[in-house]
């Protein structure tokens, strides 16, 4: 199905009707060239095998970054970065999905990017060497620290509000956030469990509380 942009018309693959739309991507583009400037004419002549939406086929990497800039969601996403976890990507590819604001990578500057499917290209990620660099940030941009995490006294996420303005913040696999991230936030948010393990996989828990703020915060109706 196409999509259509109120903005400028349709501007993806399907305004091309001999492209086949597939998540594995499209060929060169067939027939009359478009002269809209978000197209990319490498990709317009070589075809675009990225993972991107068909809405940004063909779509010069800055064009989507601008585009997403206005589209954005007003909650943000933190991870502690100390043991180069392997989760980090995989929380960058879903904060993209989600359209976070911003990643924010406390700790180490490096991380492994390979969970993140390329989507960091698109998605904005900053970095604070230490929690107190981060916790002055997120007070000075008035974001409130939501914690995901479950230790003792924490909020069931089924009953928590976020606050539509906030940074969620994820620690490593295994220890969980530090004591240092858990003494900044304002509020710390556990997700419900059944079975018998004590702990679900760092990515799985932040799309989960990602998801859990576009609930409560992204109006939704009749699919067209």
């Amino acid at each position: 199905m196409s999509e259509t942009d109120p903005g400028h018309g349709t501007t993806d693959a399907a305004s091309n009707p001999s492209v086949e739309l597939s998540a594995g991507g499209v060929g060169p583009w067939v027939g009359e060239l478009p002269d809209d400037p978000h197209y990319d004419p490498e990709l317009l002549a070589a075809g675009d095998t990225r993972n991107v939406i068909d809405r940004y086929r063909y779509w010069r990497m800055e064009a989507i970054v601008a585009d997403l800039d206005e589209r954005r969601h007003p909650f943000h996403v933190a991870i502690e970065n100390w043991q180069h976890d392997m989760n980090i990507g995989s929380i960058v590819r879903s904060a993209n999905a989600f359209a976070a604001d911003t990643v924010h990578i406390i700790g180490r500057r490096r991380w492994n990017k390979r969970g993140a499917m390329v989507t960091d290209r698109y998605q904005h990620v900053s970095n604070h060497p230490d929690v107190a660099s981060f916790a002055d940030f997120a007070r000075d941009a008035g974001l409130p620290i939501i914690a995901i995490d479950n230790v003792p006294g924490s909020v069931l996420i089924e009953t928590f509000a976020f606050p539509a303005r906030c940074v969620l913040i994820f620690g490593q696999e295994g220890p969980g956030l530090s004591p240092e991230a858990l003494e900044a936030a304002d509020a710390v948010v556990e997700i419900s469990q059944f079975g018998s393990t004590r702990s679900i996989n760092a990515s799985a828990a932040a799309a989960v509380a990602m998801h859990a703020w576009i609930l409560q915060h992204v109006p939704f109706g009749p699919k067209a």
